[in-house]
């Protein structure tokens, strides 16, 4: 069996509301989409979402990496083409992710065919900043049934502070909370906040600090007064030990666009435990194609809400039959295995290639 066909799309993928984080306001999604075909009929699809100012990968880059591998694979198997894609993945994680998960798709994965239903909690942001907003969203959040709820901080130690007092307080114990900085602050400004943090609620504290900057994050770590969690730099089982090391990291969290495919992601995510702290999965900024991936890796080793959002924040997903929601929790019903819909895909294609062999 042999792929005979690579087809590539860039997408706009418009979303109910700004997502706000420390480094960039979005008002839509712009993920690559990937599709394989082989001789024997088979097809999978996959996609990535190069966010500007999350890691040092550029969608320039993505997208001509991506033109590169759907002109190589052509005429592969897929046991050929997975190798390929692996041997290529430094080059833009995220492109070689889309095209690596197209072939557990095309492939039939396990670990995306489970038939057993499914029901997972879901974290959500709260985007209200003026003080008389917060307990209105927090209300209607609860109401929603979600009961983990994201603080993004990050842009000044006083006023965040503030800002999470007001959530704990409107909040009052009915949920857990998880902060996240972003990268934002640097050492001094990161020990400032973490240390001053009423503990009250508040799961963990995430990356308060630079992806690069291991010693910084550490020194926070060390004085926080809630458990700290590495994002950014987690992108390697390598990643996960070093981790393990610091005082005070007690969670990793998990992308599957950092982990190359379902079945490496699925493997890491153990190593997590194994290594002593609690696996957290998600993509805030994925679209529902990544957000049921990450779920069917999360299906028996995450035991945390999912950060698997994304396909919360979109006008319209890709998936048929699309993910479901239900009182805080995605769901899967039992036999679960979504197709794309084809006419929400043209709608939302502002690029498309396909591979001339």
């Amino acid at each position: 069996m042999t792929i005979n066909r690579v087809s590539l799309r860039r997408l706009q993928l418009p979303l109910h509301v700004p997502y706000r984080l420390s480094y960039r306001t979005f008002t839509e999604f712009e993920p690559f989409y990937v599709e394989i075909d082989t001789d024997e009929g088979r097809h999978g699809f996959g996609d990535g979402h190069i966010s500007p100012g999350s890691s040092a990968e550029t969608r320039e880059g993505g997208w001509s990496l991506s033109q590169q591998l759907g002109e190589a694979l052509v005429g592969m198997t897929l046991e050929e083409a997975s190798a390929y894609i692996e041997s290529r993945c430094a080059e833009s994680k995220v492109a070689a992710s889309a095209f690596a998960t197209a072939i557990e798709v095309a492939s039939n994965h396990d670990l995306l065919c489970d038939p057993k239903p499914l029901r997972l909690p879901l974290l959500v942001p709260v985007n209200a900043l003026e003080a008389r907003a917060i307990p209105d969203e927090v209300e209607a959040l609860l109401a929603e049934g979600f009961r983990t709820l994201k603080i993004k901080v990050g842009k000044d130690v006083e006023a965040d502070l503030e800002r999470v007092a007001l959530i704990q307080k409107a909040v009052a114990g009915r949920a857990t909370l998880r902060l996240d900085a972003n990268r934002a602050f640097d050492r001094e400004q990161g020990c400032q906040f973490a240390s001053a943090l009423n503990p009250e609620s508040i799961e963990l504290f995430e990356q308060p600090c630079g992806a690069d900057d291991w010693a910084s994050n550490a020194a926070v770590a060390k004085v926080s007064t809630v458990p700290l969690m590495l994002d950014e730099p987690i992108c390697s089982l390598a990643d996960i030990e070093r981790a393990a090391a610091l005082e005070g990291v007690a969670y990793c969290k998990l992308k599957l666009k950092r982990f190359h495919n379902v079945t490496h992601l699925h493997r890491c995510l153990q190593a997590v435990r194994a290594h002593g702290m609690e696996p957290v999965l998600g993509d805030g900024l994925g679209s529902d194609i990544t957000s049921w991936m990450e779920a069917c890796a999360a299906r028996d080793t995450v035991k945390n809400a999912g950060e698997f959002n994304g396909y919360l924040k979109l006008v319209n997903g890709l998936l048929d039959p699309p993910l479901a929601f239900d009182n805080g929790n995605l769901v899967f019903l039992a036999g679960y295995r979504p197709k794309v819909d084809r006419d929400a895909l043209e709608r939302h294609t502002v690029e498309h290639w396909q591979s001339a062999k």
